[in-house]
């Protein structure tokens, strides 16, 4: 049921990201590979965030991914099972 719920996330996500960020979607949409080496679990506040991607996982990874560019312009890497990544999550499907 948890893997139903996640799968259902990352697809909203995802209809939501095509219209705001087309260039992400597109540059992973050619990416044969995972693009997170490693994860970061510790709290970044949301004030910092200004974008968050999610990859599902599929053929090209076998990882969920979420990509949160941060307003400095860093990409992180954030790691999916984190309680406050979920809690970020479920705020941007509630918008």
């Amino acid at each position: 049921m948890m893997a139903k719920a996640v799968a259902a996330v990352l697809t909203l996500l995802l209809i939501s990201a095509v219209g705001t960020q087309g260039k992400a979607l597109a540059r992973s949409a050619i990416e044969l590979r995972c693009q997170c080496i490693d994860t970061h679990s510790k709290f970044i506040h949301p004030k910092f965030i200004q974008n968050v991607n999610l990859s599902p996982s599929g053929p090209h990874c076998k990882n969920v991914e979420v990509i949160a560019t941060l307003k400095d312009g860093r990409e992180v890497c954030l790691e999916p099972t984190a309680p406050w990544v979920k809690l970020i999550i479920k705020a941007i499907l509630d918008k």
